[in-house]
């Protein structure tokens, strides 16, 4: 045994390890001081976040919360990477998507660090005989392309594979994804079901002769953009795979070659640790189904991940960059195969070449400056994501048996189960939304009215008719819509005179929290000079609660007088004479915006 020499710089081996026990008894005090009577063993309850699908995230994890191995990275069950080296040999695949036949921006971003295509064809993207014209220049053996084209998937892939044939491209180096993905695209527009025999046929092409292609898509994403949880999209990607397996094991490819033609796209939010533990969920979970049907070896998921639509804002779009920085960070750090990064604008129409530029980057600065693909798995072995992986993972596969008793994906979407089961969740968390307990900042939270909007010439028109497109911001969007109207209308936005009473300790933060909510809905706040040079007919006074009690009923009284003809109060409700409702922390911002509007005459 070596003996270190004293050098003074002695470790922490002195000190008693500190115990749960004491750890509750001290925040239990903490929470006491705020005016929370808490038991020492009721505090991690206490602390905890509700998350969807009855999981919660607790303030402290520990070694107790045990989870099953994870396995080793490129081994079953997967949770650590489908690949023994993960992302370490280049990073992940920057995978950019494209809905219009502009070559140009193509080029563009192969040229400055993409390296795979994801192309919307057809209906609602790029016209299948112009495919060849946005690939002119486009070295095919070495990027990837990945298709989307719905119904006319047969002929955007018979066109692509034409296209490998004419340029000279050997059936070894095809590398990419067909695309097919038929109950995806039923999903999506209602249409009935499309013949499986075109896309069996694909898939067995590949297999026996383009090593490098798959010819179906397992694609969650309108599932999440339908309101979907976490553990809905899983439940529906699982479903959606078992349905294709058995379509191509009757077609007669075994469960292998089946497997090995499925790639699977789920959406990266910005609640990182969500994102993180779905990926690995979805891993062991598909290892699973792998594993039962016979196939283990084949069970390592091919994962594209896409920073979510439904996260985007179209007011102050600029913070839509913060959110898919860390949903690429998290789509990253959870293994993802390919990365698409939508640009900051996408919901305002075709991004412009800056929006594509610092879409790109995003994925570039990770790799190459954060160095993020150098460690397989970063996140594994903390006993918060192991835990949240554990528990994502029964809970999507508790909802995949469910859909399997409902008839598989295929009898769940239509008989319109699965729909409302979605629309229930997404009720939930509208509700949050419209209390801002979900806040969405430049939205719900800071928003600007002076924000000049950014426009964009218009996208294809998306494919509709099915599931529902939902957005974070649509409540409060559709809130500003009218108050843009008017705007229009009368030259001035509907005003709100915020009444500050007493020295300022006593009213910044109520002023400042009031100011936020109103110009949520578009609602100008008027702080300066007196009610009646303000313009406004509504009127929100502001103040702690001693000043309330002093003063509020008289103030209340004056404006009224003067012709105001509802006074909000900001603070917890309270019987003052002449205050006519209240706006809080928790109350239902968006009703309280909208029937602000209506008494406004706003329409």
């Amino acid at each position: 045994m070596t003996v270190l020499p004293d050098d003074g710089l002695s470790l922490a081996a002195e000190f008693p390890d500190a115990t749960l026990e004491q750890w509750q008894r001290l925040v239990a005090g903490v929470l006491r001081k705020s005016g929370k009577e808490v038991s020492d063993t009721a505090v991690e309850e206490a602390l905890s976040t509700a998350l969807e699908d009855g999981l919660a995230s607790r303030p402290l994890y520990t070694a107790r919360d045990s989870a099953p191995d994870p396995g080793l990275p490129g081994f079953a069950p997967f949770v650590r990477g489908g690949r023994a080296e993960g992302n370490t040999t280049g990073g992940w695949d920057v995978r950019q998507r494209h809905s219009a036949v502009d070559g140009d921006a193509v080029l563009a971003d192969l040229e400055n660090g993409v390296t795979s295509l994801w192309l919307v064809a057809g209906a609602g993207g790029i016209p299948v005989p112009s495919l060849g014209r946005v690939l002119d220049g486009v070295y095919l053996d070495l990027a990837p392309v990945a298709l989307d084209a719905g119904r006319d998937t047969e002929p955007a892939a018979r066109e692509l594979l034409r296209l490998y044939a004419e340029r000279g491209v050997a059936k070894e180096a095809a590398r990419g994804n067909l695309g097919a993905d038929p109950l995806g695209h039923e999903a999506r527009t209602g249409d009935e079901p499309f013949d499986f025999a075109p896309v069996a046929g694909l898939a067995r092409l590949c297999a026996e002769e383009y090593p490098g292609l798959r010819a179906l898509t397992v694609d969650a994403l309108p599932y999440h953009e339908a309101g979907g949880s976490a553990a809905q999209e899983l439940g529906c990607s699982l479903a959606t795979g078992v349905a294709y397996l058995r379509e191509l094991t009757a077609a007669g490819l075994s469960v292998e070659q089946a497997c090995g033609q499925l790639e699977f796209r789920y959406a990266a939010t910005a609640d990182q640790f969500l994102t993180i533990a779905k990926l690995r969920a979805a891993r062991r979970l598909w290892a699973r189904v792998a594993e039962v049907c016979g196939a283990p070896g084949a069970g390592a998921q091919v994962q594209h991940a896409v920073t979510s639509l439904v996260m985007m804002a179209r007011r102050d779009p600029w913070v839509n960059m913060l959110r898919t920085t860390v949903a690429t960070l998290a789509a990253g750090v959870g293994g993802a195969d390919a990365v698409t990064v939508l640009p900051f604008d996408h919901a305002l129409g075709l991004p412009d070449a800056f929006a594509r530029r610092i879409a790109r980057n995003t994925s570039t600065i990770l790799v190459e400056e954060s160095h993020l693909s150098r460690v397989i798995d970063p996140a594994g072995g903390s006993w918060y994501v192991e835990r949240l992986t554990d528990e994502l993972a029964h809970s999507g596969w508790e909802f995949f048996r469910w859909i399997e008793r409902e008839g598989g994906q295929a009898g769940a979407l239509r008989s319109g189960r699965l729909g409302q089961d979605l629309a229930n969740t997404w009720a939930a968390r509208s509700a949050k939304l419209a209390e801002r307990r979900e806040p969405v900042t430049g939205v719900s939270e800071f928003p600007s009215l002076a924000e000049r909007p950014v426009e964009r010439a218009p996208a294809p028109a998306s494919l509709s008719g099915g599931l529902p497109r939902v957005r974070r911001d649509e409540a409060y969007e559709t809130l500003r819509a009218r108050s843009d109207a008017h705007l229009a209308a009368t030259g001035s936005r509907p005003r709100i005179f915020l009444a500050a009473l007493g020295p300022a300790a006593a009213h910044t933060a109520r002023l400042a929290f009031a100011s936020n909510l109103f110009q949520a809905g578009g609602i100008e706040p008027v702080t300066d000079g007196t009610f009646e040079d303000s313009g406004a007919t509504e009127v929100c006074l502001c103040s702690s609660d001693a000043l309330y009690e002093e003063r509020a009923a008289e103030v209340a009284g004056a404006v009224k007088a003067a012709g105001a003809r509802h006074v909000f109060l900001a603070g917890r409700p309270g019987r003052y004479p002449g205050v006519d409702s209240h706006v809080f922390a928790g109350c239902d911002t968006v009703a309280v915006l909208s029937a602000t509007l209506d008494r406004m005459g706003v329409s």
